[in-house]
């Protein structure tokens, strides 16, 4: 067997990846500058999400993974990153207490943008188009000039990731994510549903049982894990030429890491399982 590098790839079978790019010399000048781009994620933290989904197997742990089918560029809007944090957060607050068990938090975010098609056309009055393969490579407009691949939105998908990532990173260790804010953790859309009544009530019972852990001298401060949360990001490696460019060497041990996203996946249909 020969030895594996990030482009062995490019020598087998490859779905579900744009074979009609206009100018493929352009895609491999976008690829290349990507390559040279800081890594959006960083080797140690998915060594400690490989711990995490450890104790997940070991039944020590629950895993959670959310967020959208696909990301697009007209959503990206911090109140939307804001919200989906804030409804994971929720959910992990409800598991841990019932189940007594921390959380391992993943989110579909921050490269969530291409996803495999049933069928590489679709047809509307008698109009037939490549379908729509999500923001990364076309636009959403069911027009001739929309659905013609253009490797300017692999760009504008790192970036877009980027800054996802770093508002993220604030929100999960920057205090918001502080279990002293459970109460600020309610979206307005739920009103005053029945649900969001069980979960005030909830919230008021973590609430004094921080307030006997306060009395006996257990803070956030004191005890980071109460002032913090460690959020993760996954997405389906479906570009393998943009993973490639993503893809580097760790320099603590010299092994290869995919450094888009924490977690990485193939799903059955891109496998045609």
């Amino acid at each position: 067997m020969s030895k594996w590098t990030p482009a062995s790839w490019r020598e087998k079978p490859a779905k579900h990846i744009p074979e009609d790019y206009p100018d493929t010399d352009h895609l491999a000048d976008v690829e290349k500058t990507l390559s040279g781009y800081p890594p959006l994620v960083f080797a140690g933290e998915a060594r400690r999400l490989t711990e995490r989904l450890g104790d997940v197997a070991l039944g020590n742990a629950f895993l959670m993974q959310g967020g959208d089918c696909a990301e697009s560029f007209r959503e990206f809007h911090p109140d939307n990153l804001r919200d989906m944090f804030r409804v994971m957060m929720q959910m992990a607050v409800v598991l841990t207490y019932g189940g007594g068990k921390p959380v391992v938090k993943v989110g579909r975010i921050a490269g969530q943008f291409a996803k495999p098609r049933s069928s590489p056309t679709e047809t509307r009055d008698g109009v037939t188009l490549p379908s729509y393969r999500v923001d990364n490579i076309y636009g959403m407009d069911f027009t001739p000039e929309a659905r013609i691949p253009d490797p300017e939105r692999l760009l504008k998908a790192y970036g877009q990731s980027a800054s996802t990532l770093n508002l993220l990173r604030a929100f999960s260790t920057g205090g918001y994510a502080n279990l002293r804010n459970i109460h600020k953790w309610t979206l307005g859309f739920v009103g005053n549903s029945e649900q969001t009544k069980k979960y005030q009530a909830l919230c008021d019972k973590i609430s004094d049982a921080m307030d006997f852990m306060q009395a006996c001298g257990v803070t956030p401060e004191s005890t980071p894990q109460m002032a913090s949360t460690e959020y993760y990001t996954s997405h389906e490696g479906l570009l393998l030429g943009y993973e490639q460019a993503m893809t580097r060497i760790d320099s603590t041990t010299g092994r290869w890491y995919d450094t888009s996203a924490h977690l990485l996946w193939i799903g059955n249909r891109t496998r045609q399982l």
